[in-house]
């Protein structure tokens, strides 16, 4: 380990966690041990830490409170993994509906977050300390898998306005410390594109993280222009937030020179799984029970492919207990020859983010426009296609809140970012047709980049 990464890893990041008022390095060291127990440990484990979390819901959160009585659940008589599924799946409209009375009333440090979900269905919810501590931990150990500690530098290809919205100066002090710097993914102009390959130069990162379709299009950019990009000492490229396709994967490894480590999760859900140097996908037992269920909300055995449903066992403050997430995935029940005892996913679906095409020219990441809608008050489900370069569909799933002024707000979001003469053609529908794998492509494309 070098001299700064020594001194970031051991004091700058334990001192900034400290004063934020987090348990990041403790609950890390924790998991450095617990990754290499056998599955039984890790079940009984899950176990305590399931009837504390329930146990706290129903003291602490009205809605809990309320289901439990009309359940007649007792969380102290949970005696098995299983007696989870005697609850009901949480939804992204129970949380809509629910908002307020699933905030613990001795909540601290509260957060609040809003994502559009992959679902296309815009969703706002809260996160506490314990949350952020433990979901920071786990990336941590699995940056530590592929030999990247916090102070590496870090090149983060990102497009979420929580990030690129807070880069006030202590942030950005505090990127500097920790050598993470912080690319915005919404514009792949030429004139952004090299920018960031010039930057990725000048940082020699040791890690990139971000979407596997943007690392993949600044890959492929790189080649084109005949620029060397594997000669830096990357270590590996972490993707997440979308679906990983090969060919995305092959451009990454072949123009970057390392690895590429597939990561699944969301601001919702939390870190789900990482991938390790042998191949696994690890489920972040410590904090997350995942189930597989099937259309009815039946529990799938492993091989089945079904709905992933995460509880998530560090959110007493807004808990996520049996949490819809939209995604089909494969439970794996074959231990890793890395010989972590973390279970395994055997195939993820779903997620998926396409780029859009400006009438200049200018490439963007879908999200660019996803932002200019998902946080409407009243905007259900909506999904964005664009048909050429002059003209756009929006499908708009609304409820009795929504304001129809913002239609017109809508339309000028998206000419903005795509060109004024774009024609946009906003279509209301009761509901936005799911794709055949049961998820909602949000964002389509019919122009390729």
């Amino acid at each position: 380990m070098k001299m700064y990464t020594a001194v970031v890893t051991g004091i700058l990041f334990p001192l900034h966690e400290r004063l934020k008022h987090h348990t990041t390095v403790a609950v890390h060291r924790e998991m450095e041990r617990s990754q290499w127990w056998d599955a039984a440990r890790l079940a009984d484990f899950q176990l305590t830490r399931l009837r504390a979390l329930l146990q706290h819901a129903q003291a602490h959160v009205p809605y809990y409170r309320t289901l439990f009585a009309k359940l007649n659940f007792d969380p102290v008589a949970i005696a098995d993994l299983h007696d989870l599924a005697r609850l009901p799946l949480l939804t992204k409209a129970d949380i809509r509906v629910h908002l307020d009375a699933l905030k613990a009333d001795n909540a601290v440090g509260l957060a609040r977050f809003n994502t559009g979900g992959s679902s296309g269905e815009p969703l706002i919810f809260f996160i506490g300390r314990e949350r952020v501590s433990h979901d920071v931990a786990a990336k941590w150990r699995a940056t530590r898998w592929w030999g990247v500690d916090i102070g590496d530098p870090e090149i983060v290809v990102w497009g979420s306005p929580i990030e690129l919205g807070k880069q006030d100066r202590i942030k950005q002090w505090r990127d500097k410390l920790l050598r993470t710097r912080l690319l915005p993914a919404f514009e792949m102009s030429a004139r952004k594109l090299d920018d960031f390959v010039a930057e990725i130069r000048r940082v020699r990162p040791k890690m990139l993280f971000g979407y596997p379709s943007a690392l993949a299009h600044i890959a492929h950019y790189a080649d084109e222009r005949g620029i060397a990009m594997n000669d830096m000492g990357i270590k590996v490229a972490f993707v997440t937030s979308e679906a990983l396709y090969d060919h995305q994967r092959a451009q990454i490894e072949k123009t970057f020179g390392c690895p590429v480590a597939n990561g699944y999760g969301g601001r919702d859900a939390g870190f789900i799984a990482h991938q390790c140097p042998a191949g696994g996908m690890h489920l972040t037992a410590e904090d997350i029970i995942v189930e597989i269920v099937d259309a009815n909300g039946q529990v799938l055995p492993h091989g089945e492919s079904g709905e992933i449903v995460v509880t998530h066992l560090a959110t007493g403050d807004f808990p996520f207990i049996r949490y819809r997430t939209g995604d089909i995935g494969v439970l794996d029940d074959t231990p890793c020859a890395c010989g972590r005892g973390l279970p395994l996913l055997k195939a993820i679906e779903g997620r998926s983010t396409d780029f859009l095409v400006a009438q200049d020219g200018t490439v963007m990441h879908g999200l660019a426009l996803i932002y200019v809608i998902r946080d409407l008050p009243g905007v259900r489900q909506f999904k964005i296609v664009q048909e050429s370069l002059t003209h756009t569909r929006i499908l708009l799933a609304t409820d009795a809140v929504f304001d129809e002024a913002n239609i017109g707000k809508i339309e000028a979001g998206i000419r903005q970012r795509l060109g004024e003469g774009v024609r946009v053609e906003v279509e209301r529908v009761n509901e936005v047709a799911k794709e055949k794998s049961g998820k909602y492509r949000y964002v389509i494309s019919h122009v390729v980049p």
